[in-house]
């Protein structure tokens, strides 16, 4: 199936999704002060640092969502908004020389770089992990650990360029 087809599929079953979604409470874009402006029609993701999760959401309604993990202290996750500008199947860790795919590579199976300024979407961003037992917590040096499935199924669904929202507010779903 040629990659036009297969995202036209994906989109079409994302949108469909979401005729199932108003009757459901609280699947409503997140009614905070971050996202007041948030008038984004088509798909983005919204990373809540203060719950470890990241939701997918298209036209304003949560379609998926999944636990993570984010950085070892608040200010070590940058906030705002970010865009997806790199993809990575089995990243290199290059501090410690840990080619990709290797079990001990803490990047996992996937990497999603974001552009934060001065970093070219290579320090920051969304990858899987070796250790899943770190999911849920504040561990990292500042990206969003996800496990290696949740990061596959994101990285295979979500296009380059998506905007990516990181906030910090418990009362955010």
């Amino acid at each position: 199936m040629s990659p036009f087809i297969r995202l036209f599929v994906q989109v079409l079953l994302i949108t469909s999704l979401t005729l199932f979604l108003p009757s459901i409470p609280g699947s409503a874009t997140a009614h905070s002060e971050e996202l007041e402006n948030l008038d984004y029609e088509g798909v983005y993701l919204l990373i809540n640092k203060a719950t470890n999760e990241l939701s997918v959401y298209l036209n304003g309604y949560r379609v998926y969502h999944f636990p993570i993990a984010s950085g070892k202290n608040k200010e070590l996750t940058p906030e705002g908004r970010f865009t997806i500008v790199n993809k990575v199947t089995n990243p290199w860790y290059i501090p410690k020389d840990i080619p990709g795919g290797a079990a001990e590579n803490p990047l996992g199976s996937r990497w999603m770089g974001l552009d934060v300024p001065h970093t070219n979407g290579y320090k920051y961003g969304i990858h899987g992990t070796n250790d899943p037992s770190s999911i849920g917590l504040y561990v990292s040096q500042g990206c969003i650990r996800m496990n290696n499935k949740d990061i596959e199924w994101l990285h295979r669904h979500i296009p380059l360029h998506t905007p990516v929202y990181i906030i910090n507010n418990p009362q955010v779903k």
